[in-house]
């Protein structure tokens, strides 16, 4: 990550935009593995206690808590259906970490953080691993509500990577250098290929 500093006087970081993107993309990223592997933990734990009772409810459901609900399948949609959400301590890890995808919609950062603070703090006391989640993420709020007031992210840099990487693979590779970045300035440099004088 870049950052310059001045050169006299007080050390104070300047920091590039590159570097506060790559900052939000981490907290964002963070955020959504630390919710997810709290609600693991939980169902984990749950698992162990109900085969102790001879009850095999939670087996193979591990991605069922972990994927977005949008993209269940009417397999995955049924069965989820059948496990009676509201009376698993899973179930309602799962709904707290549901309910915290609303954070990204606010683009106040005092609603942004209200919600954090009234919504998904006061609903965590009885679910350990979440506790834990809530701890971590808390640190991290600062980055959580730069996304809601500028949605930064790294979408675009990484975009046009996933193309400069399409563009090797199906070139099965390029003698040299100079012939790759070619190939990356013909194809993502937006080149305008028409005749001076021609509308494009």
């Amino acid at each position: 990550m870049n950052y310059k500093h001045k050169p006299k006087g007080k050390q104070k970081a300047v920091y590039t935009p590159e570097y506060r993107a790559q900052a939000v993309k981490l907290a964002v990223e963070g955020a959504s593995i630390a919710l997810n592997k709290a609600v693991d933990l939980v169902r984990r734990r749950e698992h162990r206690e109900l085969q102790a009772q001879g009850i095999g409810r939670l087996t193979k459901t591990r991605y069922l808590w972990l994927k977005n609900p949008l993209n269940w399948t009417d397999r995955q949609r049924e069965r989820f259906q059948t496990l009676k959400v509201d009376a698993l301590k899973v179930g309602r890890a799962w709904a707290i970490k549901e309910a915290f995808a609303d954070f990204w919609d606010y683009r106040y950062t005092g609603s942004a953080h209200k919600f954090f603070d009234r919504g998904f703090l006061a609903t965590h006391s009885r679910h350990p691993p979440i506790m834990i989640c809530a701890k971590t993420l808390k640190r991290h709020l600062p980055g959580l509500l730069a996304y809601t007031k500028h949605r930064i992210t790294n979408a675009a840099a990484e975009g046009m990577n996933a193309q400069i990487q399409l563009l090797k693979a199906n070139a099965r590779g390029y003698w040299n250098f100079t012939q790759y970045r070619i190939a990356i300035l013909f194809h993502c440099g937006k080149l305008d290929l028409y005749p001076a004088g021609c509308p494009s």
